[in-house]
């Protein structure tokens, strides 16, 4: 399921890797390159909940393989011919086919894993890999034969779909056992008030992502003089940081509360995005490398938290939290983009320092979910995880 998971997130990087070549090859301003990465996540946005409210009425596990062909086939498409009108359709092709796998994919990964924080943790890295990976292979692939080669960028989607098929396979005994249980009435209350706080926070912490993704590739190569591949580096840096930064949130809320951590990590990423737009030089990569792991620290406990705080609507709440998270920055990308073409570059990133403050403070009332008696953990039926890295428990466990 990770490594699945990372032969579909390597599109969602892959569109923003791709700004740099559309802007070069096709002249395309800010504005109009960040519309790219926007038509990428506007209709992923959107979409994304409705697929989860499906996949809590119903299993749906044949679209993880179909969802990962489409996030390959639009990419795969974007880079032929030359109108931006069609350029728009293939990578909003990508978005949807990215939204369709998340809820599913991540209601399985948590059966499978028997909600441990932990094993959430593993199936985030798979997509924080993907992203990691993206820019190195847009680089190999178009800066070698220019956009006319994106067709190849659909290999890892062919690779993913076979692993999705597989992984399913082997998991069909515990999800045919969850399908069943999930007739019955869930355990929980949903707790929307909190849930739509920590959705407040994510919409923060997704327009800092995506945003940096989009231009900190540009950003580095005029702020450090560097050509392609220091903001091809960059990126990387960008999106490998989030990958330490999964693990690290894994491990952390084995020991310490889930809101304590996430609280923590909006608060310190404050300082390091303040980092990215006011330090100059090489020390630019270390705050990049900052502001990625603080981002990432809390990723896959939104995740778990959400589906905590939505006991009933797992599907839902791992749309919003897991998909979500990473879309909706899309739709505040044009306006960075129109306020860099109208200042300047550095000028339009400076709002993001402030964005991670706004997510602190919403996360601040919130208290953690509460747990489930032990007699009715994973570890009671002989689990490896302690009682308290499983709150709200496998969803229909009851």
């Amino acid at each position: 399921m990770s490594v699945g998971h990372a032969c579909v997130d390597i599109y969602q990087g892959a569109v923003a890797a791709l700004v740099p070549f559309f802007v070069s090859e096709r002249a395309y301003t800010y504005a109009a390159a960040s519309g790219v990465v926007l038509a990428a996540t506007l209709l992923s946005s959107v979409v994304q909940p409705l697929f989860g409210a499906v996949t809590d009425r119903w299993a749906l596990p044949w679209l993880l393989p179909v969802s990962t062909l489409a996030a390959g086939t639009g990419v795969a498409l974007s880079g032929l011919g030359g109108s931006y009108p069609l350029t728009l359709l293939a990578v909003a092709v990508t978005g949807i086919g990215v939204a369709a796998y998340h809820p599913e994919a991540a209601r399985v990964a948590r059966e499978v894993s028997r909600g441990s924080h932990t094993g959430m943790s593993w199936f985030s890295l798979g997509g924080n890999i993907g992203f990691a990976l993206a820019p190195l292979m847009v680089s190999a692939v178009v800066a070698t034969a220019g956009l006319r080669a994106s067709p190849l960028l659909a290999l890892p989607a062919v690779a993913g779909a076979v692993l999705c098929a597989a992984a399913l396979r082997a998991a069909r005994p515990p999800a045919t056992a969850s399908a069943t249980a999930r007739a019955a009435t869930p355990a929980g209350r949903d707790d929307w008030r909190s849930f739509t706080r920590l959705t407040g926070a994510i919409v923060c912490r997704s327009i800092v992502f995506v945003g940096l993704s989009t231009f900190i590739s540009l950003y580095v190569r005029e702020r450090t003089g560097g050509g392609g591949a220091a903001g091809t580096a960059a990126l990387f840096v960008l999106y490998l940081g989030g990958a330490v930064g999964t693990v690290a949130g894994g491990r952390l809320a084995a020991r310490h509360q889930r809101v304590t951590v996430v609280r923590w990590s909006y608060a310190l990423s404050v300082l390091a995005v303040a980092g990215v737009v006011f330090v100059p030089g090489p020390a630019l990569y270390l705050c990049v490398a900052l502001t990625s792991a603080g981002l990432y620290v809390p990723f896959s406990l939104h995740v778990t938290l959400g589906q905590d705080y939505l006991p009933r609507r797992v599907g839902t709440a791992s749309g919003v939290t897991l998909g979500l998270a990473v879309s909706v920055g899309g739709v505040a990308s044009p306006a960075i983009g129109a306020l860099a073409d109208a200042t300047s570059l550095h000028t339009a990133l400076m709002p993001l320092i402030a964005l991670p403050a706004v997510g602190w403070l919403l996360l601040r009332p919130l208290s953690e979910p509460g747990t489930l008696p032990a007699a009715a953990t994973p570890a009671a039926e002989g689990a490896d995880t302690a009682p308290r890295d499983v709150p709200g428990g496998v969803p229909g466990a009851n």
